[in-house]
Parts: C-alpha cells; sequence; structure tokens
C-alpha cells in the first residue's frame, strides 16, 4: 500500500513512519497542507493520512481542495479533535474514515488497509468499471469516471461526497436494485460511529436533488435502491 501521511508533529511523524513501514507500507510524509495537497496531485496514493492542524492549508482545506479537483483517494482524518461536530464537519468534507488522538496502532493499521481494499476491489473507484467507456449515461444524468462528476443536460450537478457516492454504484447499475448494506459500506466506508438509518438520510438529500432530472431513486422495500429514468 503506497500511503500519503500528512502530520505536522514530528515526534508523531516520526512515530507513524516507522510503525507503517514495519508494516509493509510505503510511506510519504509531509507536515505542511499546501505540501501535501501537491503531493497527492502529483502522485495520487492508495490512502491519505490525514491530520486537520496543518500550517498553510489545515486538512479540512486540503481535503476539500482535493475533492473539488477530482481526487477520489480514500481519506482517513486523524486528529486529537474527537468532538462530534468536528467528526461530522470531517466526513462532509469528503473524509472516508475518522480516528481521533490518542489510538492504537493496530486500529489504525486495520482500517488504512480497509480503505485501501474496498478501493483497490473497486477498481478505484466506488464501483466496478468494466467498461471501456469513460462516461455512463442514466436518462439526462451522465457519470464522467474520469473527472468524477455527474452533468444534468450538460450541467455539472452540486453534489456532496456522500450523495455521489450513493450514486455512482446506482448509476453503474440502472434499474438494479443495490442493497443498503453495499451502499453504507461505499457511503460510509469504515464508520463505526454511524447509524445503519444515516444512508437513508443521505438517499432523501438525493432523491430531492435529482427530482427536476427526470430520473427516480426509489427505495424497494428490503432489497435496497435503484435508478430509473422516466419513458
Amino acid at each position: 500500500m503506497k500511503l500519503l501521511l500528512v502530520e505536522d508533529d514530528p515526534a508523531m511523524q516520526t512515530t507513524l513512519l516507522r510503525a507503517l513501514d514495519r508494516r509493509g507500507m510505503r510511506v510519504q510524509a509531509c507536515g505542511d497542507g499546501r505540501e501535501a495537497l501537491d503531493l497527492w496531485l502529483a502522485a495520487p496514493p492508495d490512502v491519505v493520512l490525514l491530520d486537520l492542524s496543518l500550517p498553510s492549508m489545515d486538512g479540512l482545506q486540503v481535503l476539500a481542495a482535493a475533492r473539488k479537483a477530482g481526487l477520489r483517494t480514500p481519506v482517513l482524518i486523524l486528529t486529537a479533535r474527537g468532538t462530534v461536530g468536528d467528526r461530522v464537519l470531517g466526513l462532509n468534507t469528503g473524509a472516508d474514515d475518522y480516528l481521533a488522538k490518542p489510538f492504537d496502532l493496530e486500529e489504525l493499521e486495520a482500517r488504512l488497509r480497509a480503505l485501501a481494499r474496498r478501493s483497490a476491489s473497486n477498481g478505484g473507484s466506488d464501483f466496478d468499471d468494466k467498461s471501456a467507456s469513460s462516461a455512463i449515461t442514466v436518462g439526462t444524468l451522465r457519470y464522467e469516471k474520469e473527472s468524477g462528476a455527474v452533468y444534468h443536460l450538460d450541467q455539472v450537478m452540486e453534489l456532496s461526497p456522500r450523495e455521489l457516492a450513493l450514486l455512482r454504484p446506482l448509476l453503474a447499475q440502472p434499474g438494479h436494485a443495490v442493497t443498503k448494506e453495499r451502499l453504507f459500506e461505499l457511503v460510509f466506508p469504515g464508520a463505526q460511529e454511524v447509524q445503519y438509518e444515516a444512508i437513508e438520510v443521505v438517499a432523501y438529500r438525493l432523491r430531492k436533488k435529482l427530482a427536476a432530472t427526470g430520473v427516480q431513486l426509489m427505495t424497494l422495500r428490503g432489497l435496497g435502491y435503484l435508478l430509473k429514468a422516466s419513458a
């Protein structure tokens, strides 16, 4: 696994470098937010381990800029900020998991490997991509795989990272149900403190944004969700 470690505390950075290296990970480390974004853009790693308190750009600014640039690398936020509000803010910005300091190294390793496995098993994206086409079209919606953007009538839709994570696997299988369990894993990978019902909140918000597109997000009781384009 290739890991980008972004941590500005020298002692913590050194400790994590040694520990993760012993666990067989190839780690590139830096302690500055702007430098981290440059490294991420230049050579996307398998997983980013991101502290929030950083010089030049804080971790949330780095994450927001990366997601805006279309980088979909799994991100685990590592920080001393342990309040629920901070966790929600990080997840809403586009993080995939959250671990508060102090932490157990075994748990950190397990979470990093879980994020890397999910990304690798899905071809580096949120769903299996076995098509040679660079775009998927469902009704008036078009998903551009390279950029990660979803368009409605050639206009980019304003979707949160969670809404995108829910929509992409449904776009890959239009007219076919995707289970709530599978979607929960994709929308909240590695999350241990998120209630299962949270997927319904994301679906509700996405459904409202799709209302004007002619593409319906349908709930099939006992099966999951599917996308259906109007005839």
